[in-house]
């Protein structure tokens, strides 16, 4: 199946076309810069944009970063709070006139990595953690999603996680690699003092720079980078829409 695959970021908004066959884009990403505020409207008008750009009539998967229950937004923690309550599905199915899913977005780089990247064929408990404007996080057992874990938000030393360890303190701050790696590894342990995971996977943006942090972590669970870096999002968007038409077996929302 080929299903244009959108991943909404703090900073930016990136999709493609995807074969979900082979977990491949099948054109060059195209990337807009995330409005601001990143209200409903505007995101709705971003991915009409991006969808437009590729001339798409075909279905749609989306990643936002928020909770997303039956495709509706229950939270708003790196988007405007405008957002609570929205039928996100429904917006952007009318916003794009295409078959639209829509799923939490590190949830979405999750299922990518667990069929085509780092978590591939792995058993046991595996955390994706993404590493970005805030700390997203996605949890499988077994290769099933234990959906919108938001293990971002957890506190450490009283102070919430992302606000402490996300790529954008190390960028605003002007942490060392090391410095920041130290933070890092502080919440990883926290993870897996809590879930005991068979492994971690680093995703995000700053994954492909995982050789500046990686050396700094020491714990016990073998922690890896994500195999398929910035495109994981919107692989893995694409594919949740696969996975939800396949379990409700029926056309999803059409604007």
């Amino acid at each position: 199946m080929k299903v244009l695959g959108i991943d909404v970021g703090g900073s930016g908004i990136k999709g493609a076309p995807v074969d979900t066959a082979r977990g491949a884009l099948l054109a060059e990403r195209h990337r807009i810069a995330t409005p601001q505020p990143a209200t409903p409207k505007a995101v709705a008008r971003t991915i009409a944009e991006l969808s437009a750009h590729f001339d798409w009539k075909g279905p749609l998967g989306c990643g936002l970063p928020t909770v997303v229950l039956n495709g509706a937004v229950c939270t708003a923690a790196n988007i405007s709070r405008r957002w609570l309550g929205v039928d996100a599905r429904r917006l952007l199915a009318d916003a794009t006139g295409c078959e639209v899913s829509v799923i939490n977005d590190a949830d979405a780089a999750g299922y990518a990595e667990m069929h085509f990247g780092a978590g591939r064929r792995q058993a046991g408990v595996v955390v994706l953690v993404t590493l970005g404007t805030g700390i997203g996080t996605a949890l499988f057992v077994n290769g099933h999603l234990v959906s919108n874990t938001e293990l971002g938000h957890i506190e450490i030393d009283g102070e919430e996680a992302e606000a402490w360890a996300a790529d954008r303190v190390r960028e605003a701050k002007g942490l060392s690699w090391k410095k920041w790696g130290k933070r890092v590894n502080a919440y990883l342990t926290r993870l897996e003092n809590l879930l005991w995971p068979e492994l971690i996977i680093v995703g995000g943006g700053v994954s492909k720079r995982a050789d500046k942090f990686l050396p700094h972590l020491k714990l016990r669970t073998p922690v890896v980078a994500a195999k398929l870096l910035n495109d994981a999002g919107i692989i893995g968007a694409a594919l949740a829409y696969e996975h939800e038409r396949r379990r409700s077996g029926q056309r999803l929302t059409l604007g």
